[in-house]
């Protein structure tokens, strides 16, 4: 067993000061290959449930803001203090609904500042919050994802942002009977958002074993399942975090992630209110064009901690690298960008970097967090001075993570006192997701930067479940190969399918990043065009050049014309593809990737 302390030293990279505290790791080799990496930090947290900060930062800096949210051409800004009087009030009008730890509170809503009040008051009741993809009820909606989280969250009440847009959900037999609350829009017989608020204030005292959130999964390995979150899994993750920091300043945070997914709702939300910090609710999506709200918020809003999605930042580093203006805004006084929810293009991260040091004359950092619902979600992350992209990081603080071999990789296994319990309603899973020793199995893998340094940290190794075997018999780690191929044809790329089970090579349905190849293809649709091709061909055959194996090689890829589809669950809230569902979808352009004869349009590599 060997314990390594690492300080930071951001001025090797010449980048701004992050403010990281010291690596400090305990690193155990077992006899049969297993590794065993622990974090010895303390956490050093005195919050025991999720309203506990709430309540601290109330009374300390009462004044200070906590959330704010667009209103017309300004700011809507609620202080700590307001805040906590507003969720108090909130609180005695859930009360009188009769809501207890049995009866979920379902919120079918985007991130406002009316849902985290609704959401901490009901946790402060002990009432768990079970905030869902809105996309679940809106127009057009599949319902049967809606019905399948009813039944297996039987909610004691709903609430909606609007009632005419949810109209359709609200109306079906799968809402029948449940009390909503709507905070525009309300029809008759719905419980105005604002009438909450007008019943006599409650401070609810929660346990830190209630449940707080329940959270669905994404159903990438089968149907949703609805996660528990402790309050105290969700207040110490939120100090795990912040002890990953030697830094006293609250964070100024613009943020989009949705609170129906634990980056949002944990990782994001309650860090910032953990922090003392403000978060600027960010309605901006990583979608071109709805990406331009973004744009927008950061023009005014210059943050000190940045966190996107990749597809977020692909769209991002081409608008910094036109907008001088914005890029000074928000190269001011940032400290650290992350990205989460799926792996960055190294690409990407270098254009940032360039315009960071043209910008301000330095860099700056570039972190990422690893884990899922179940874990927190934060169970390792990137808390040194980084330019490298792909990493998960190492565990943070209190937390210990088990790499066990499993086939030709290690699988990568979580212990720690953010971890759920398991899944609401169903011992079964429970039962199957953790291990003898109480790990939780992710089914990803993961491999160590240089074995010899583990405090280097990890890189993501692929996900078990996404990755398949050539007609070879050779395995090909779909998640890993995804990023280096967008990473290789750099910005003409905005997402990949990797797709080749049984068949003799690796193909590759390609995705554009179409404000990017707008620059090669001018006026014209850059689909077909001959720069926009080549640019993609070129970034393969670079790709190819250096690639160890048929496993790390694409043969074939294929433009596609469109782009990844949110509302049939190709992409998830986070913005990560789910491979497995995206081939079935897209069998007709597997076919034609791998077809004998190829169409024109196919991309045939050597």
């Amino acid at each position: 067993m060997s314990v390594i302390t690492v300080p930071p030293d951001p001025e090797a990279l010449g980048l701004r000061n992050p403010r990281y505290a010291h690596r400090r790791l305990v690193i155990d080799h077992r006899d049969d290959g297993s590794i065993i990496i622990s974090n010895p930090t303390s956490a050093g947290s005195t919050a025991f449930t999720a309203l506990d900060p709430l309540e601290f930062w109330a009374a300390a800096e009462p004044e200070a803001p906590w959330l704010a949210e667009r209103s017309g051409e300004g700011w809507r800004v609620v202080t700590y203090a307001e805040g906590l009087e507003r969720v108090r009030a909130v609180a005695g009008g859930l009360s009188e609904l009769g809501l207890g730890q049995e009866d979920p509170l379902l919120i079918l809503a985007r991130n406002s500042i009316d849902h985290a009040i609704l959401a901490f008051a009901a946790m402060s009741l002990g009432v768990p919050v079970a905030a869902i993809s809105p996309q679940y009820g809106l127009a057009g909606a599949d319902l049967s994802r809606l019905a399948h989280a009813v039944d297996l969250l039987a909610p004691g009440a709903v609430m909606v942002d609007d009632a005419a847009a949810f109209a359709g959900a609200l109306d079906s037999d799968i809402l029948a009977g449940l009390p909503a609350i709507a905070t525009r829009n309300p029809r008759s017989g719905d419980i105005a958002f604002e009438g909450l608020a007008a019943a006599r204030p409650i401070a609810g005292r929660p346990s830190p074993s209630d449940i707080a959130k329940l959270l669905l999964t994404s159903g990438s390995t089968g149907r949703p399942k609805a996660v528990i979150c402790l309050h105290e899994g969700v207040a110490v993750n939120a100090a795990q975090i912040a002890a990953c920091f030697d830094d006293e300043e609250p964070p100024v945070v613009v943020n989009q992630a949705p609170w129906s997914h634990s980056l949002g709702a944990n990782a994001i939300l309650q860090m910032v209110t953990h922090r003392g910090g403000v978060l600027y609710i960010d309605a901006g999506q990583p979608v071109a064009g709805r990406h331009l709200e973004t744009v927008r918020n950061l023009e005014e809003i210059a943050p000190t901690y940045h966190n996107m999605v990749p597809a977020g930042w692909d769209l991002l580093a081409g608008e910094l690298e036109r907008n001088e203006a914005l890029a000074k805004r928000f190269f001011s006084r940032v400290r650290v960008l992350q990205y989460g929810g799926a792996a960055l293009a190294q690409s990407t991260c270098d254009r940032i970097q360039a315009v960071a040091r043209a910008t301000v004359g330095e860099g700056i950092t570039f972190a990422s967090g690893y884990g899922a619902t179940e874990t927190g979600p934060t169970a390792t992350n990137v808390h040194w001075p980084n330019l490298k992209m792909g990493l998960m990081g190492l565990p943070t603080p209190e937390t210990t993570v088990k790499l066990t071999p499993m086939q030709d990789r290690l699988e990568f296994r979580v212990k720690g006192p953010q971890l759920s319990p398991g899944y609401y309603r169903n011992p079964e899973a429970t039962a199957a997701a953790f291990d003898e020793e109480g790990f939780y199995r992710l089914g990803d893998a993961a491999r160590p930067v240089d074995p010899a340094r583990l405090e280097c940290g990890l890189v993501f190794d692929g996900r078990l479940s996404e990755n398949f075997k050539l007609s070879s018999g050779i395995f090909v780690t779909a998640g890993a190969l995804r990023v280096a191929a967008i990473s290789a044809i750099g910005g003409a790329a905005s997402d990949a399918i990797v797709c080749g089970e049984g068949e003799g090579g690796v193909g590759l349905l390609v995705f554009l990043n179409r404000p990017f190849c707008r620059s090669l293809a001018g006026e014209a649709e850059p689909m077909a065009h001959p720069a926009v091709r080549e640019a993609v061909r070129a970034g393969l055959q670079r790709l190819n050049a250096h690639a160890g194996g048929a496993s790390n090689r694409v043969a074939r890829a294929l433009i596609l014309p469109d782009a990844p589809d949110a509302h049939s669950g190709e992409v998830t809230d986070k913005g990560y593809i789910n491979q497995t569902l995206a081939r079935r979808r897209r069998a007709a352009d597997v076919t034609r990737l791998f077809a004998a004869e190829p169409d024109p349009d196919v991309i045939v590599l050597g």
